[in-house]
């Protein structure tokens, strides 16, 4: 019997496999799974294999991010990060002291100051102010993003250099948010952010790759070992990146297993799609394959461009005339989805309100209408608002569910700018994770950093207590919608199996399988042995990307 090179023992295994079954034991060969087992593991322990003794903790798949966007993310930790702020004042010292520490000089170190990842729920209304930047950004420009991509803060130099003042036109797809005159106040929405970025330079290659290594080393910290790049393209302060993840995948420094999303511009139409089929021919090689495409189909609801069925309300519970906005125009939307489903691709759709998550389900039902069902396992992120009529039709449709559970939870933002303008029924609504479980979705899983952390096991702690996780509170709140709670086991099995199925990982990844890559994440505890309130203190020692160790703890 040949000798193992890894091998795990002592601990509690989950496997993520179809019984859910559990272990104790597994050994590793030639970056493969060789045994999954107790005791008997040990027999393939020889004098050059590397033991792990888990004392007791667990050993899990690899987790799957099936929405990340990890070069975004990268490029904020290089940049002016905002994420670890929560106050204006506190994002005003943290702009203060990157503005001072990196003048306008160098070739990255621009006259502009980039970054972000601020909260809507910091300002009133959501909505920052130039005015506020101008204290200290006086004279230089600034373009910061907010957490969700889906608006940015800019100080009155950007306008200046922009053009944009009360004059100035919303874009279809945006709005710039204005005071009672119509003068332009500092906060950008959706589209409109294009009427400043297009200033800015692009990131150097070597920038991007920076950036890239940078946001895959703090994947791998939490565990990750294979994701979906849900932008693949120029978007908001995101150039394409494709270029960029073909290097790395050639010269071996990307050592995730990496599906790319190609981007879909809401500004053109069926015209774009053979340039989409050049680009996944290109982009593809080795551990990256560009294979979806991404159609983000609405905005969001705290600056009401998430696409409802019903118009929001004022905050007082009367209708308003806004609705929001469907990016794609459904008659695009339901000929699109069948060709790109047609020539293989798989749909990676971005949808938060309810009319948004219909007119998805609605492409897909036109696509396998007119392709018959193929495999292209096409999945809706995000799910905000479901109207119970579609739940059933995940299932039906084979589409999959891709949560971002960290995000069902009551916080300041859902509080303040999100629950006063759906109302009764819609607000009730939010997040159906355990109703889309019992319609027999298949349910997927992602974080969507840098919009909110990376960390599985904080969003695996919301899945099951829909409460935030130790250390992610934002005030004493209850649980959102207990209903719709799902168990520890089915959301660990969605970041991992789960999303491995959407990732066309499957058949060697996403369970501790024989015959599977030896991908692993070696946590801190068994989570099942605590207690619920307790999932989300879990942390990550050890990752594992085909039996290499590509993330160590300092305690590990």
């Amino acid at each position: 019997m040949t000798d193992a090179e890894l091998v795990f023992v002592g601990g509690a295994v989950f496997t993520a496999d179809a019984v859910r079954s559990r272990a104790t034991g597994v050994a590793v060969r030639g970056g493969r799974i060789v045994a999954v087992g107790g005791d008997d593991v040990r027999q393939l322990i020889g004098a050059r294999t590397e033991v792990v003794d888990l004392r007791g903790r667990m050993l899990v798949p690899g987790f799957q991010d099936a929405h990340v966007h990890p070069v975004s993310g990268g490029l904020e930790l290089l940049r002016c990060d905002l994420g670890g702020a929560s106050t204006e004042e506190e994002y005003l010292q943290t702009v203060a002291a990157y503005a001072a520490s990196h003048p306008p000089t160098g070739a990255e170190g621009s006259e502009w100051v980039l970054g972000g990842g601020w909260a809507m729920s910091a300002f009133p209304g959501g909505t920052p102010t130039a005015a506020a930047l101008d204290r200290v950004l006086p004279d230089r420009p600034a373009f910061l993003p907010n957490r969700d991509g889906h608006g940015a803060w800019v100080n009155s130099e950007a306008l200046r250099r922009a053009g944009i003042d009360r004059d100035t036109p919303d874009p279809a797809d945006g709005r710039i948010e204005r005071d009672a005159d119509g003068h332009p106040t500092g906060t950008l929405h959706e589209g409109a952010m294009s009427l400043v970025n297009r200033l800015v330079a692009d990131p150097s290659p070597a920038f991007l790759r920076e950036a890239l290594l940078a946001g895959q080393r703090y994947l791998h910290s939490f565990g990750i070992t294979a994701w979906q790049d849900a932008i693949i393209g120029d978007y908001s302060d995101l150039v394409d990146q494709g270029e960029t993840y073909r290097q790395a995948a050639i010269d071996g420094t990307l050592t995730g297993r990496v599906v790319g999303a190609l981007w879909w511009d809401r500004t053109a139409g069926l015209e774009q799609i053979p340039s989409l089929v050049e680009r996944r021919e290109r982009f593809s090689h080795g551990r990256f394959q560009a294979t979806s495409v991404k159609i983000m189909q609405d905005g969001v609801a705290e600056n009401f461009t998430a696409a409802m069925l019903e118009p929001y309300h004022d905050g007082h519970g009367h209708p308003t005339d806004n609705s929001g906005i469907s990016f794609v125009a459904p008659e695009i939307l339901n000929e699109a989805v069948p060709q790109l489903d047609a020539l293989g691709f798989q749909v990676h759709f971005h949808a938060i309100g309810d009319r948004a998550v219909r007119e998805c389900l609605d492409a897909v039902e036109h696509a396998i209408a007119r392709n018959g069902r193929g495999d292209g396992r096409h999945h809706i992120a995000h799910l905000q608002v479901i109207h119970p009529d579609d739940i059933p039709r995940f299932r039906r449709l084979g589409v999959a569910a891709n949560m971002q559970s960290l995000w069902a939870t009551l916080e300041p933002q859902m509080v303040d700018l999100t629950l006063p303008f759906l109302g009764a029924p819609r607000d009730a609504w939010q997040y159906p994770f355990g109703d889309l479980l019992r319609s027999g979705a298949v349910l997927a899983a992602g974080s969507d950093w840098s919009v909110s952390t990376p960390d599985p096991m904080a969003a695996i702690h919301t899945a099951v207590n829909r409460q935030a996780a130790p250390g992610h509170e934002e005030g004493d709140y209850e649980p959102f919608l207990p209903e719709q709670a799902i168990d520890l086991a089915t959301s660990l099995t969605a970041y991992t199996a789960g999303s491995a199925w959407v990732n066309h990982l499957d058949d060697s990844t996403g369970t501790i399988e024989v015959g599977k890559a030896a991908d692993f994440a070696l946590l801190d505890r068994d989570p099942f042995e605590g207690p619920a309130d307790r999932i989300g203190a879990t942390r990550v020692l050890q990752t594992f990307v085909g039996g290499v160790r590509v993330h160590a703890a300092d305690d590990a």
